[in-house]
C-alpha cells in the first residue's frame, strides 16, 4: 500500500467533507439539521453499519482476537489518557482546559471518521473490529472520561451509557461471537441503512468545517503540537508493540488507523451541554480532522 494510494483514498474522504462544506454554503445544512443528522448517525446508522459487518463476520472471528483488540483498546485509552494527563500543562495552565486537553489527547474520533476510513482504507470487513473499539470508548468515556469533566465520578454518567444504540453494538459483538444469522431480507435491509452512516458522517464534519474560524485555528501553536503528538508520534511509538502480537498486517493497520484518529466529539458534545468553555476541543477537532488526510497516510506506509 503506497502513501500515494492511501492518500488518494483519504482525498475521497475530504471530498465527501467538501460535500458537507457546501451544502452549509448553500444554506441548505443548518446547524439544526446537523444536529439531527448526527443523532441519527449515533442512533440508528453507525449501529446498523456495525450490525451488518457483523453479519458477514459471523463464526468467521477467532473470540482470541476480539480479546486481542479488547485489550489493544484499552491500552490505548489508557496510554494516550496518560500521556495526556502528562502533555496537558504545556498546552494551557487552566485547570479546565487542562482536563480538556487530556479528553481530546484520550477520545479519538473512532465512530464518525474511524469507521468510514477503516472501510476505505483497510476494507468494510475489519469494520467489526472499529465497533469493539466503540465499545470500550464509551464504557472508559462514560466513567473515567466524565469523571474527568465534571471533576467528580456520578453514577448518572453510567446511566447514559445504556441506550439502544450502544445495545446495537454490544449485539454485533455477539454476533460474531455465536454466529448468529439473519433472514436475507433483514440483512439487506441492515446493510442499506448501515451504508448510509460513513458518508453522511462526513457530510456533518463539513458542517463543521464550514462553520469554522480556520485562520484562528490554524494560528494557534500548541495545536500543531499536540497534533503532531496526537497523529503522529504515539501511534508510530506504539506500532513496534503492535507488531509484535499475533495480528495480521491488515489489523495492525486497523488499530494503527484507529491510535491515528482526530480528536472525538464526545468531550465538546456534552461540554457544551454543560455550558463549558469547549474552544479548544472545538479547534482541536477541526484541525486533526484535515490534518489526518495526511498523517494517516504517512502511518500506513510505516505499516
Amino acid at each position: 500500500m503506497t502513501l500515494f494510494t492511501v492518500f488518494f483514498q483519504m482525498l475521497a474522504l475530504l471530498i465527501m467533507m467538501g460535500s458537507g462544506v457546501f451544502l452549509t454554503k448553500q444554506k441548505i445544512l443548518d446547524a439544526p439539521t446537523s444536529a439531527k443528522l448526527s443523532k441519527m448517525i449515533l442512533v440508528l446508522f453507525n449501529p446498523m453499519l456495525s450490525l451488518a459487518n457483523a453479519l458477514k463476520a459471523a463464526g468467521q472471528v477467532p473470540l482470541s482476537r476480539l480479546g486481542l483488540i479488547a485489550l489493544i483498546s484499552v491500552g490505548m485509552h489508557v496510554i494516550f489518557l496518560t500521556v495526556g494527563g502528562l502533555l496537558a500543562p504545556f498546552f494551557d495552565k487552566d485547570p479546565f482546559q487542562k482536563r480538556m486537553y487530556e479528553l481530546m489527547m484520550g477520545f479519538p474520533n473512532v465512530g464518525f471518521i474511524g469507521i468510514p476510513v477503516v472501510s476505505t482504507v483497510v476494507g468494510p470487513e475489519y469494520v467489526i473490529y472499529v465497533t469493539e473499539f466503540m465499545i470500550i470508548y464509551n464504557v472508559v468515556f462514560y466513567t473515567y472520561g466524565m469523571a474527568l469533566m465534571d471533576g467528580k465520578f456520578s453514577l448518572s454518567a453510567l446511566k447514559a451509557m445504556v441506550t439502544p444504540a450502544n445495545g446495537m453494538i454490544l449485539a454485533s459483538l455477539v454476533i460474531v461471537v455465536a454466529d448468529i444469522h439473519l433472514p436475507d431480507f433483514l440483512e439487506t435491509a441492515i446493510t442499506y441503512l448501515g451504508n448510509v452512516a460513513s458518508p453522511m458522517s462526513l457530510v456533518t464534519v463539513g458542517f463543521t468545517l464550514a462553520n469554522a474560524d480556520l485562520r484562528r485555528i490554524f494560528g494557534n501553536l500548541p495545536l500543531y503540537v499536540f497534533s503532531l503528538v496526537k497523529l503522529l508520534l504515539l501511534p508510530l511509538a506504539l506500532l513496534p508493540v503492535l507488531r509484535l502480537l499475533p495480528l495480521e498486517p491488515e489489523l495492525v493497520a486497523v488499530c494503527v488507523i484507529l491510535l491515528g484518529m482526530p480528536v472525538g466529539n464526545m468531550p465538546l458534545i456534552l461540554g457544551t451541554e454543560r455550558g463549558l468553555d469547549c474552544n479548544n476541543c472545538s479547534a482541536g477537532i477541526i484541525m486533526t480532522t484535515l490534518l489526518c488526510v495526511v498523517t494517516v497516510p504517512i502511518l500506513m506506509v510505516f505499516v
